[in-house]
């Protein structure tokens, strides 16, 4: 199973920045999640036999930058999570983790015409 990643609009470097702000942090249980999926990646990563280097080339990020999305770092951005998830290849079974209609919800409700978005 894989679970979905909730990656902040900020990067580490914002965030040490506005460090005393109202930027807001990850709650524990998506800083736990993150450490999981990070970790989730690794293996990945490691049961394909690749590097680091090769990873973070195929998925165009730095090797920095994978290093912090294999040890849960929620700073990252969601394009560079989505380029090691396919450069492992399991970004298709995370869209399809992440599909309403897969589940027995959206199927109940499938009939119904979705709002565009939605009001608070």
């Amino acid at each position: 199973m894989v679970r979905m990643l909730n990656i902040s609009a900020y990067s580490g470097k914002d965030r040490a920045h506005n460090a005393g702000s109202n930027v807001p942090r990850p709650s524990s249980r998506v800083s736990a999640a993150a450490v999981s999926i990070g970790e989730q990646l690794l293996a990945w990563r490691k049961l394909h036999g690749l590097t680091a280097v090769q990873v973070a080339e195929r998925a165009g990020i730095s090797r920095n930058t994978l290093r912090r999305i294999e040890t849960g770092d929620p700073g990252v951005s969601f394009e560079a999570f989505l380029g090691v998830a396919r450069a492992l290849g399991v970004l298709d079974a995370l869209v399809a983790a992440t599909d309403p209609y897969e589940t027995d919800l959206g199927r109940a409700r499938a009939d119904e015409v979705l709002p565009k978005r939605v009001r608070r």
